[in-house]
């Protein structure tokens, strides 16, 4: 699946304390008690699992050098950078093996256009990223035809053989848990690598409640419980925000997931609250917008 990852860049695993604090029914918040050692803890994971993302219509070169030069920080490398197709060949410059470059194809609209979706995916193989970020025709799947789905996310599959997939489901316009986890198994069935909430573009982002059925789709399928990941993108902007997602990750695949072959988080404006965790005495401002 794509990179290979250094097992030793994390301490996995929240203590069973932490971990019941952080899946208090209905819980969105992080209890005033988790302790600092804990939201560092939960910011190496962050860090590790961070697809850096820039998805601006007007990105230039410059701004990838820079979201590249960022994904290697002081405090630890990002997992990936994630951009658009044009960009991605230049990504690849700027990055070292370890760090992996994804790009995003059929975004953000989700069409069922399967030759724009498979055109959109050959170019990203061509750019030697190691990453593809699809997004599903949801519209389709509200619709009720099924079959669009399965066409597009079958013949993006086929397009870009030992790349990871991840697949975005944009889980705020499928609104309902039935459709997000008919969405998860056709996704699943389709061949994807990760299962992804959220082009970030839409009005609602990742939310705990997707993801745990997200997850629970991932845990209850037979051949995807053993190796399937999840990503978390847009809205997640604080550490705080990352923690409910790695300890769901925990709750329902188990502390094993909780790797960037497993777990990712896709944000623009996380990692500057990372460092400010990890690093306070060289904090930047803490994040109060983006992606």
């Amino acid at each position: 699946m794509g990179l290979t990852i250094e097992a030793s860049r994390f301490q996995l695993a929240f203590s069973s304390v932490v971990l019941g604090k952080l899946l208090m029914k209905n819980a969105q918040h992080i209890p005033p008690d988790v302790g600092r050692h804990d939201l560092q803890h939960s910011a190496r994971i962050a860090l590790a699992s961070l697809d850096l993302t820039s998805l601006n219509d007007a990105d230039t070169q410059a701004d990838i050098a820079q979201l590249c030069l960022r994904a290697q920080g002081p405090c630890g490398p990002a997992a990936a950078v994630c951009v658009w197709p044009r960009l991605a060949a230049f990504a690849r410059t700027q990055l070292p093996v370890h760090i992996g470059v994804a790009a995003v194809a059929n975004f953000p609209h989700g069409r069922p256009d399967v030759e724009a979706a498979v055109q959109d995916t050959l170019q990203i193989v061509q750019t030697g990223a190691q990453e593809v970020d699809v997004v599903m025709p949801y519209r389709s799947l509200i619709a009720g035809d099924e079959l669009a789905v399965t066409k597009l996310l079958t013949a993006v599959r086929q397009a870009c053989p030992g790349l990871v997939l991840k697949v975005i489901l944009e889980t705020g316009e499928l609104q309902t848990p039935e459709r997000i986890e008919r969405a998860c198994h056709l996704a699943l069935e389709a061949g994807a690598d990760f299962l992804k909430t959220s082009t970030g573009k839409s009005a609602v982002h990742a939310t705990p409640e997707a993801a745990r059925v997200m997850l629970n789709a991932i845990a209850a399928h037979p051949v995807a419980r053993n190796h399937v990941g999840f990503k978390a993108s847009g809205g997640i902007r604080t550490v705080q925000d990352a923690m409910v997602y790695e300890a769901l990750a925990q709750q329902i695949l188990g502390a094993e997931a909780l790797n960037p072959k497993r777990f990712r988080i896709g944000a623009s404006s996380l990692l500057a609250d990372i460092e400010a965790v990890l690093n306070p005495s060289a904090a930047r401002p803490r994040p109060t917008g983006g992606y």
